[in-house]
């Protein structure tokens, strides 16, 4: 169904999607993540995430997460390096009762000193496990590897030193400084009549003074490529190979997406997937990824292999990568990876909550969300050629990093 978009007088922007279910999906997408803390903010982002909750003027802790959890819905919250959410997932009826508590928490959350220390603990407690998961860990490492020195390479946990330093005052100016009211999205996914879901959004979010200031973000360059061997007591090698990538708006985002699931994506059939593990029985896990930022990207290829297997598979990436760049693609094979990429994308769509969330998202970063019929038109397009031309341009040998946990 078509998309129903409105922007309340304050700036926020409101987005549903109607559909035919008894359960709704509702978030509130501020246009602030972990890139956009100062030197000495690190982890703020994330940390106001998990304090959000903890107590507005009007309601204690309990009372915040009693309002919904009392109706069966459940209550989320996610920081990225981009954004940060507040989402729910409830029975219709209860739009009314998200919608005013989200103003309740967006607004008038008092992140209590009190709370705020038992958190940090919390907060030190998912650091520590995290660090416990080498498999986890090398891909916050591996991008302050490609983003070095910049903001978008920094982990959105922060560390054990930063969250010491964070005060209720900090958390304040952070978000006063970055919560702006023109760069908040509420996007929906439900069914209720678009125009009750105006007049609920604007009765709570309607005319509020506060939005936050300009900032405008610094743009990565200067990029370098890096080899890095880091020592850690593991029975496996876990190592990442990759790049900088093409970001969420840039025309070929698409085309690169289908390399990236042809190369390793979820299906057991693909390349790294039958190269490292059904051929050579190299490895038990092993992926690609692909992740586009608002003005920049990062593909990676990640596997986990014995110490003696290491440089085999190594090798057998490089050989899967020299693949995708001399070897152009069949008619037949090309067809078939398009059709593989269009059904895993169709599957996804069927979560509405997913959709809520892609929703939200693509409004915040680019005002507009392309439906799937869009995409696949786009998937349709792509020929042989631009793979070809972006896979060179992409895994450049002399352009590749190498992160290695050992």
């Amino acid at each position: 169904m078509e998309l129903q978009s409105y922007t309340l007088p304050s700036g926020i922007r409101l987005v549903h999607q109607p559909v035919q279910s008894q359960v709704a999906h509702c978030g509130i997408f501020i246009h602030a993540g972990s890139r956009d803390e100062t030197n000495d903010e690190h982890g703020i982002a994330h940390f106001i995430e998990h304090t959000i909750f903890k107590g507005t003027e009007k309601r204690n802790l309990f009372q915040v997460l009693n309002r919904l959890e009392n109706v069966g819905a459940d209550l989320n919250a996610y920081t990225g390096k981009e954004e940060t959410c507040i989402y729910a997932s409830f029975l219709n009826e209860y739009y009314g009762r998200t919608l005013e508590l989200f103003q309740d928490i967006f607004f008038h959350s008092v992140f209590p000193e009190k709370e705020l220390e038992r958190e940090k603990q919390v907060v030190m407690d998912e650091i520590q496990s995290y660090r416990d998961t080498p498999d986890e860990q090398i891909f916050d490492d591996f991008e302050d590897l490609i983003f070095a020195g910049h903001p978008l390479g920094r982990n959105i946990l922060g560390s054990a030193r930063s969250l010491k330093k964070i005060r209720q005052k900090n958390v304040l100016n952070f978000i006063h400084r970055n919560y702006r009211l023109d760069e908040v999205v509420i996007a929906s996914v439900g069914r209720i009549e678009f125009k009750k879901l105006v007049r609920l959004v604007d009765r709570y979010f309607h005319d509020h003074p506060f939005r936050g200031e300009s900032n405008p973000r610094i743009r990565f360059q200067n990029y370098r490529p890096s080899v890095t061997v880091k020592k850690k007591k593991t029975n496996q090698v876990h190592c990442l190979v990759g790049a900088p990538a093409y970001d969420f708006g840039h025309e070929l985002r698409i085309p690169l997406a289908i390399l990236n699931n042809m190369l390793g994506g979820p299906g057991m059939n693909s390349r790294l997937s039958l190269a490292l593990r059904e051929r050579n029985g190299l490895t038990y896990h092993n992926e690609s990824n692909y992740t586009a930022y608002s003005d920049a990207g990062i593909i990676h290829i990640y596997f986990g292999t014995d110490p003696a297997q290491y440089e085999k598979a190594l090798a057998v990436v490089h050989q899967e990568l020299r693949r995708l760049k001399e070897e152009k693609l069949s008619n037949h094979q090309l067809r078939t990876i398009k059709k593989q990429i269009i059904g895993q994308m169709a599957i996804a769509q069927e979560s509405n909550l997913a959709a809520m969330l892609a929703i939200g998202k693509s409004y915040l970063l680019q005002n507009r969300f392309d439906p799937i019929e869009i995409l696949i038109e786009r998937i349709r397009q792509t020929t042989a050629e631009e793979l070809i031309h972006i896979a060179n341009e992409i895994f450049d040998e002399k352009q590749l990093s190498m992160l290695t946990f050992t």
